[in-house]
């Protein structure tokens, strides 16, 4: 598909960057974590690398869903397949735009610049296939997964879907070429609220979503259910039954009760009042928790309204390890290591920040020492536990 001149010039005033028929953005959570005031839930909940993150689209213009929540320009929105456009060029053009959207921020005197310079000229080592339109409608979105995964610079790809291609899903499994992680988004519990909130394109609408729910328990990839709380229209005690039932027979890795955030095109939609506090989706989530067997509450990032659970069944590691190497000499993490240079290059060292109150999203920038002072904490305790932890997990040749 072309995107029409006109809709095009809108796209680029609205800060996107176009090749082809995809798309890239810089995020707003990317920009402040170049600035160091905060970072994306992805990254407190999965390890990602805020700054290195590719929020791209392989074609931003299709879609088979007409979701009332969409922040996205959805009245430009086609449901038909989308032409199928070479994913190497892709790659290498959305890069290209990623660069031209981030090049302002070198000058800026409140920018890190050690992120930038790695967010500037690294490949983007985590690839976010999500910023509009439906991923699965690329007909070549198999090659532009194995492209990124044989990339030894990809750490990680989160596809999202709606959950309207169930075949694709089942054709990317057999050939082992599922992302990462994928989300699903489930956004109702019944086909009546459902048609209300996702008015999809296809008539067997609902029957396709189950379908790719069943699939969720036997795909070789970490699964996601993406839930949009919209206050007053889908989060009535009524229908928790309905969705604790549908969640639980998916079996999925995680759930994320997100909040449905006021902006954009849904402005057109829905009120500002459809928008919940994180204290509606904490109350939300904990309602649902109990009754929810299979799965418990492990996180949350306010700042995003969201609230993560994990299936007790799942053995995986929480955090993301995609070619990550090891390192094949001793390290020591002293009082002037930042937060954010521990978590960048020992990931798993967050078990042992978390455990210390550590709240990383927002405090990266800072040192131990300076956080250790700033929450009341021994400096000596954490240090040794992040040393012990990181020989023990990441290092060889120790002896």
């Amino acid at each position: 598909m072309t995107i029409p001149l006109e809709i095009k010039s809108k796209l680029l005033n609205m800060q996107y960057r176009i090749c082809g028929s995809s798309a890239v953005e810089i995020c707003s959570w990317t920009k402040k974590h170049l600035i160091n005031e905060g970072s994306c839930y992805k990254r407190k909940f999965y390890g990602i690398d805020t700054n290195r993150c590719m929020e791209m689209g392989p074609d931003i213009l299709c879609c088979n869903h007409n979701c009332i929540y969409c922040w996205r320009p959805m009245e430009f929105m086609s449901s038909k397949e989308s032409e199928a456009m070479d994913p190497q060029e892709m790659i290498l053009g959305l890069i290209e735009g990623r660069k031209n959207l981030l090049s302002g921020f070198g000058g800026h005197e409140k920018v890190d610049k050690e992120k930038f310079k790695d967010a500037y000229e690294l490949f983007p080592n985590h690839w976010a296939i999500s910023l509009a339109g439906e991923p699965l409608l690329y007909d070549k979105i198999d090659e532009l997964i194995s492209i990124l995964k044989n990339n030894k610079e990809t750490r990680s790809i989160f596809v999202v879907t709606n959950g309207q291609e169930p075949k694709k899903l089942k054709e990317l499994n057999e050939k082992d070429l599922l992302p990462v992680q994928l989300y699903v988004s489930v956004n109702a519990p019944n086909e009546k609220l459902y048609k209300e909130i996702a008015r999809p394109a296809n008539s067997d609408g609902w029957k396709r979503l189950k379908e790719t729910l069943n699939l969720l328990k036997n795909l070789n990839t970490r699964t996601v259910l993406r839930f949009t709380q919209i206050k007053g229209l889908n989060d009535s005690e009524n229908l928790l039954e309905e969705y604790a039932e549908l969640f639980e027979e998916t079996q999925s890795n995680f759930i994320e009760i997100k909040a449905y955030m006021f902006l954009g095109f849904s402005r057109q939609r829905l009120k500002k009042e459809n928008m919940p506090f994180h204290k509606n989706v904490q109350a939300f989530a904990e309602k649902l928790n109990e009754l929810l067997p299979s799965y418990e509450i492990i996180n949350e990032h306010s700042p995003s309204r969201i609230v993560l659970f994990r299936n007790k069944n799942f053995k995986g590691e929480q955090l993301i390890f995609f070619n990550d190497p090891k390192y094949e000499s001793i390290d020591k993490i002293d009082k002037n290591w930042k937060i954010y240079s521990i978590l960048k290059k020992y990931r798993k060292s967050r078990k042992i920040l978390d455990k210390f109150k550590i709240d990383s999203w927002d405090l990266d920038y800072l040192t131990l020492k300076e956080h250790s002072e700033k929450v009341g904490f021994d400096l000596n305790s954490i240090l040794k536990e992040i040393n012990e932890f990181i020989h023990e997990n990441y290092l060889i040749n120790t002896k």
